[in-house]
């Protein structure tokens, strides 16, 4: 088998690249080469022998001379699957330690990647290409001694889960489907089951994507908005998670050829935590998506949202009118529902009556009175919101805005003295306007019934645990709009354990607030195009999305690339 390698046309020396750093003085690398000579050792040893660097240092100068990822091994990151493809006295011998395998590629972590000699072997042994990444000597040795403890293989450490860390809550379930749970209980699966939601929680996701492939499935989990691989398992196990999993959702488990939806709950450590289960059919079987709804970690302060604090002064003025419609704008997971809940909540008094229209809900709200949408009864959102005029609402938060008559119903609501929080899938705030009127509502009835449309992104946050300072280059101070002779000090994350090696760790909102003025209501009444009402915003020097999100970047919140990311689309 071949080992994969970057091939990099003439790669600059170690030494050369220490000295560049400041870290060497070409006097101590000469005296090196010298015992280098001598000893027959690797200079990087040496470097470290003489503490002149560290070894983290020297992984990281490594990675960049080779193009090598450098990672922290921590728990969760090596899958306890794959670490046996190479037996314990090897690894030891080689100081190695197998990550995990996608395809016919093992990614190998070593603290030495010239040595490539073992790298052969190892290839040889397993029968895989190999992927090298860098990590330091006592990370591996401390995760072979745990990986490779007593030989364990995934049922022993699946079955080492203690009692109590996951329950699931029961739900009324038909006595045959209670059989077959009960058939199941002290298996395996159960438990191998209960470590991937446990991992996922644990980790702060937001969602599980259990995959199928040819051989192996693989679960994923989005942490901060970005998908990430937790494990890989043999394709033998797939078809009992996922029947495991319909068992927990009171689902059909011989239904594989449609799509299926539902929900468990579990309890985590002591507290509840709701799922969201969907199936669909797939060429190597059913794929899953678990939506995790963890109430513990809802942000029900408005204050904790990330507005800007001119915007959030803006947003409370807005959520404290009497009547009208305010439209929260962005795709998926953007957020919108938790700034509804927020504004929601700061509304919460007793004098206040509060309807709630959900698909499904997703929360409880004390003192909200929450119903959900159910179309299998023909209980759509409008159906549900015309009999909630009737039941004296001060304030109606309506899930989402999907189609005309919704629309309606909800902008005669806001007409008739009732505030209305809401909803739309759209890029950014000037596009709620036209998305309502290619609905085919009427412009006046949006330049009379609109408060505001307010656009927000989540961007991921600076890992404090690694958090550095550099300078940018006059490229970036462009991009910002400030003075290449500016000397602003930016921030980024080096990578941790703390934070996956991503330098992310946790999200913060961006916002936009588009008023509805006097002249905006004259320009909807002309029924504009999205150009139009954008020039209107440029010549008011409206507050974009990505102004807001740069503003973040210069308070040292996130970076210039995790703005342009999340902005690109709408706004480049």
């Amino acid at each position: 088998m071949a080992i994969k390698k970057q091939i990099i046309p003439k790669r600059m020396k170690l030494g050369e690249m220490l000295i560049l750093k400041g870290k060497l003085t070409p006097e101590q690398l000469y005296q090196l080469l010298q015992v280098q000579k001598q000893s027959g050792q690797s200079l990087g040893h040496l470097l470290v022998e003489e503490n002149i660097i560290t070894e983290e240092e020297l992984n990281q100068t490594l990675g960049e001379q080779l193009g090598i990822p450098h990672v922290w091994i921590r728990k969760g990151l090596v899958d306890p699957a794959i670490v046996h493809v190479l037996p314990k006295p090897k690894a030891l011998q080689y100081n190695v330690i197998p990550m995990f395998k996608v395809h016919n590629v093992l990614t190998l972590a070593t603290s030495d990647p010239y040595d490539f000699f073992k790298q052969d072997k190892i290839s040889e042994i397993t029968g895989l290409d190999i992927q090298l990444v860098l990590s330091r000597t006592e990370d591996i040795q401390a995760a072979i001694s745990e990986c490779y403890q007593g030989e364990v293989d995934i049922e022993d450490v699946m079955s080492s889960l203690e009692d109590g860390e996951l329950d699931v809550v029961e739900t009324a379930v038909e006595s045959s489907i209670r059989e077959i749970a009960e058939m199941a209980e002290g298996s395996p699966v159960i438990n191998l089951t209960n470590l991937i939601l446990l991992k996922a929680i644990r980790s702060n996701a937001s969602d599980i994507h259990i995959e199928p492939q040819q051989q192996y499935f693989r679960v994923r989990a989005r942490i901060d908005g970005v998908l990430y691989e937790l494990m890989t398992h043999p394709m033998e196990r797939h078809s009992a998670v996922v029947s495991r999993l319909k068992i927990m959702a009171n689902l059909d488990i011989s239904e594989r050829r449609m799509p299926q939806d539902g929900r468990l709950q579990v309890k985590v450590d002591g507290h509840p935590v709701d799922l969201r289960f969907s199936s669909m059919p797939g060429y190597f079987g059913e794929k899953l998506v678990i939506r995790i709804l963890d109430r513990s970690k809802i942000i029900l302060d408005i204050n904790r949202l990330g507005f800007d604090p001119m915007l959030l002064t803006r947003f409370k003025h807005l959520v404290r009118q009497a009547y009208g419609l305010i439209i929260v704008c962005g795709p998926t997971g953007s957020g919108k529902t938790t700034t509804l809940y927020a504004g929601t909540s700061m509304l919460n008094t007793p004098d206040k009556n509060i309807v709630a229209i959900e698909d499904p809900v997703e929360y409880q709200l004390e003192g909200v009175n929450q119903t959900a949408v159910n179309s299998a009864i023909g209980l759509s959102f409008a159906k549900i919101l015309k009999h909630v005029l009737r039941q004296d609402p001060d304030v109606i938060l309506l899930g989402e805005i999907r189609n005309r008559e919704t629309a309606e119903i909800a902008i005669q609501a806001s007409l008739t003295g009732h505030l209305v929080l809401t909803t739309l899938h759209t890029n950014d705030s000037p596009s709620a306007i036209t998305r309502l009127l290619e609905m085919g509502i009427e412009p006046y009835l949006i330049s009379s019934a609109l408060l505001a449309s307010i656009g927000q992104r989540l961007v991921r946050s600076i890992c404090p645990s690694c958090k550095t300072d550099y300078y940018p280059p006059k490229a970036a101070l462009k991009t910002l709009g400030l003075a290449e002779t500016d000397t602003a000090k930016f921030f980024r994350g080096k990578g941790c354990s703390d934070c996956l090696d991503s330098g992310f760790k946790g999200r913060i909102g961006i916002h936009e607030i588009l008023e509805n003025d006097d002249e905006l209501q004259r320009l909807i009444l002309t029924n504009p195009t999205i150009d139009r009402i954008k020039a209107y915003l440029k010549s008011i020097h409206h507050t974009s999305l990505r102004a807001d999100g740069f503003k973040k970047v210069i308070q040292g919140h996130t970076t210039i690339e995790e703005i342009q990311r999340v902005t690109l689309i709408e706004e480049d």
